[in-house]
């Protein structure tokens, strides 16, 4: 499937336009993930610890998250993509960092204090980086167009959030296959986004783009979070 092209997107315009923005997008990111680490650092270390373990192995405490950060997502996502005003494209990109870094508080609570490697999250960090590293360089040598892939994440996504909620519902465990199926969708979601900073956005989106291009990588992040856990206990 050829990409499509029109006259405002990256794809049409002079090469120095096109690396002006690819910068601005990772400059954002880059941003984004220091906020990340930031405000996962206060959560950590301010918020109750009773909190943080009654959210990480009750049912109730996950469906509240659950549910609250696709509210939030979904909201910021609109205002990030917004083209009439900067500063509500910056607003939903900083909402939706907030929201991950509650998300993923309870996580990183149980993974730090209940792991047998003491360096387990700085190892899914170096993991994920690696494997973001890897995905973006493939992007950008082949500068192939990878739409093709958003009706086969659409699909897998509903699939995924169903599994997730039946799981938290019924009580049962998604092991490290479910896991490991979870990194090739995000890694997939990362080549996705990585070839729409490419060939579809507008100049004037980098914001829009870094938020989604976090999202995938924070799902990466998750997800190998997730196996490391199930792999040691393998």
């Amino acid at each position: 499937m050829q990409a499509e092209t029109y006259l405002d997107t990256v794809i049409s315009l002079p090469e120095s336009a096109r690396a002006a923005f690819i910068r601005r997008t990772y400059l954002h990111l880059a941003l984004a993930v220091a906020a990340f680490a930031g405000l996962e650092a206060i959560c950590l270390n301010v918020v109750d610890e009773k909190y943080l373990l009654w959210l990480a192995t009750r049912q109730a405490g996950w469906l509240i998250v659950l549910a609250a950060f696709m509210g939030v997502s979904w909201l910021a996502e609109r205002w990030a993509g917004s083209a009439t005003s900067k500063g509500t494209q910056y607003l939903g990109l900083g909402i939706y960092v907030a929201a991950e870094a509650i998300v993923f508080a309870p996580l990183l609570y149980i993974a730090k204090h209940f792991s047998k490697s003491p360096d387990l999250i700085p190892a899914a960090a170096i993991l994920t980086g690696a494997l973001f590293a890897g995905i973006t360089a493939a992007a950008f040598m082949t500068r192939k167009d990878f739409s093709f892939l958003r009706s086969i994440l659409t699909v897998g996504g509903f699939v995924a959030l169903g599994l997730i909620a039946a799981s938290l519902i019924f009580n049962f465990t998604l092991g490290i296959v479910f896991a490991g199926a979870m990194i090739v969708f995000a890694s997939a979601a990362i080549l996705y986004d990585t070839s729409n900073i490419i060939h579809r956005y507008r100049t004037d989106q980098h914001v829009a783009a870094a938020l989604q291009l976090f999202a995938s990588v924070a799902l990466l992040f998750w997800y190998v979070i997730q196996f490391l856990r199930r792999y040691e206990r393998s």
